[in-house]
Order: C-alpha cells, then structure tokens, then sequence
C-alpha cells in the first residue's frame, strides 16, 4: 500500500504539472494572439493615416505637399515592417503555442489510464485483505488474489514508468519552446523597432527640413493675385502693391531655386571631396 501512496504524490506533481501548463500556456496563447491582433489593427490604423495625408498633401502648398508625401512614405515603410513583425509573431510564437492544446489533451489522457490502473491495483489489494481477514485459511484464493495483485502492480508500475516518462518530455520540450518562444517574441520586436526608429529618424529630418515661411510666401503671393483681380483694393499703407508682391515672390523663388542649386551641388562636392565616406 505504501508503494501506491508513492506513486500517488508522483502522480499528483505531474498532473499539477500538466493542470498549469493547460491554465497558463491557454492564457499566455490568448494574450499572445490578442497582441498580435492589434499590432495588425494598428497596422490598418497607420494605413488609413498614409492614405490621409496623401490626400492632404494634394491640396496644400508646394513644399508643405513634398514634405507630407515624404513624410507618408515613411510611415508607410513602418507598416512594412509591421506587417513582418505580425507574421513572424504568428509563426514564431502564436502558433507554436497553439499545438500545446493537443499535447496537455495527450498528457490528460496518460493520467486518466494511469488512475484506471491505480484504482484497479487498490480493488485487488483491498480484496487480498479482505481473504486474509475473513479466510485465512483458504490458501487456494489467498494465492490467486496475491496472483492478480502482482499483475495489477506491475501494470501500475509500468503505466507510472509510461507516464514519468511522458510527462518529463512533456515538461522538457515546454521549457524549451518558452525559452525559445520569448526569444524569438523579443527578436522580432527588436528587429521591428530597430527598422522603425530609422526610419522616423529620416521621418524627422525631413519634418524638421521644411521651410514655414516660403509656403507662406507662395500663399501670400496667390492670394494677393487673387486680390488683385477684384474691384476691392487694400487700405493705403495696409499691404504692399501687387507689383511688388509680385516682385516679392519672383525673388523668393529665385532664392528658392538658388539654395537648392546650391545645396545639390555642396552635396556633390561633397561626395567627391570624401569618396570612402560615400561608399561607407
């Protein structure tokens, strides 16, 4: 009896063992899938944004326009990357969680046929000592039941061997997979944000490059032309005459022209004055 109380404490660690992996691996799936879905709604979300100020940038002044199309390609490069990041998540770490169901179902079933033959072991023991109490002297039945006890214990003892033996691959593969599934869910984070913190950068660079004041040239120059087509005239000393508005905008323009002339080819003298530094 002392034998089946033992293998009874080993069976009850591997089943809490198999009850805990069922509980929180359900549990970890769940939360894993979830995050998942929403890196993808977040995706969608980020992809209705791109769209919006495409359609933006349309209507707005010539820099300002450059400079939201700029800015939208970026954001939508990041949703690239995204789209990877909930790939490889669902490959690497969602789905490997999903076949644990099938295999605590598998270890479910070895407890369930390991306590089929327990109980099956305590019925003949307690029917051996049941002969011994009320016919001790009968040895014919007393040797039979101590026949079926024997077999009984061993099945126990094998089906106990079949199941340690299960349940330690069972929790061996487990602390492997997790192991291998938070490095895989930390990897592909990483690779996510290390690709979308060089693109922002380039992002901000660009935002920080735009120039308020010349779209607000191009808009006072448009609408004093405007104005200047109509029968209303501005009060004497408010504004400056449409000519030299004009003139105004012509010059900033040509300035315009003149940086940007200047700053392609400070870039190429540049790139020629470091040639190791261009193909680095």
């Amino acid at each position: 009896m002392n034998l089946v109380l033992s293998r009874d404490s080993q069976v009850r660690v591997m089943e809490a063992t198999v009850a805990n992996a069922d509980k929180y691996l359900g549990q970890l799936c769940s939360l894993l899938a979830a995050y998942t879905r929403k890196t993808a709604r977040l995706r969608d979300k980020a992809d209705q944004l791109v769209k919006w100020l495409i359609g933006f940038a349309n209507t707005e002044s010539p820099e300002l326009r450059a400079t939201l199309r700029d800015f939208a390609e970026d954001l939508a490069k990041i949703q690239d990357y995204r789209q990877a990041q909930v790939e490889r998540l669902e490959a690497k770490v969602v789905n490997p969680l999903k076949l644990y169901g099938a295999q605590i179902k598998q270890s479910r079933a070895e407890i369930k046929k390991f306590k089929r033959v327990r109980n099956h072991e305590i019925k003949q023991l307690e029917k051996l000592e049941k002969l011994r109490q009320k016919s001790p002297s009968d040895r014919q039945k007393i040797s039979q039941a101590e026949s079926s006890v024997q077999r009984a214990s061993g099945d126990a003892s094998r089906t106990t061997q079949q199941l340690q033996e299960a349940v330690d691959g069972f929790q061996r593969q487990k602390l492997r997979d997790l192991q291998k599934m938070f490095l895989d869910f930390v990897t592909v984070e990483m690779v996510f944000h290390a690709k979308a913190v060089e693109v922002y950068s380039g992002a901000v660079h660009t935002l920080q490059s735009y120039d308020v004041e010349r779209d607000l040239e191009d808009f006072r120059a448009k609408m004093w032309a405007a104005y200047g087509h109509s029968d209303c005239r501005p009060l004497p000393g408010t504004a400056p005459s449409p000519s030299l508005l004009w003139s105004r905008a012509s010059q900033a323009q040509a300035l315009t022209r003149s940086e940007r002339e200047e700053a392609v080819a400070g870039e190429a003298d540049s790139a020629e004055d470091s040639p190791e530094e261009g193909r680095g």
